[in-house]
């Protein structure tokens, strides 16, 4: 299975925080979709860390 990058990371939370909108929804499935937003944002957000690492590697290399 191909890894989402940061865009589809955050597309994907949105998307579940409008269904977290829904007053229909169940506790349970509110639970779920809770844990699997959180999921996808703390894996934005380490894509986004890893991503300023290797900017300031690469100022650092190129910068005398």
């Amino acid at each position: 299975m191909k890894s989402k990058n940061f865009e589809e990371k955050i597309e994907k939370s949105k998307e579940i925080l409008e269904k977290l909108m829904d007053p229909e929804i169940s506790l349970s499935k509110s639970v779920e979709l809770y844990k699997s937003g959180l999921k996808e944002l703390q894996e934005a957000s380490e894509l986004l860390e890893k991503a300023k690492i290797e900017i300031k590697e690469y100022q650092q290399e190129n910068n005398p």
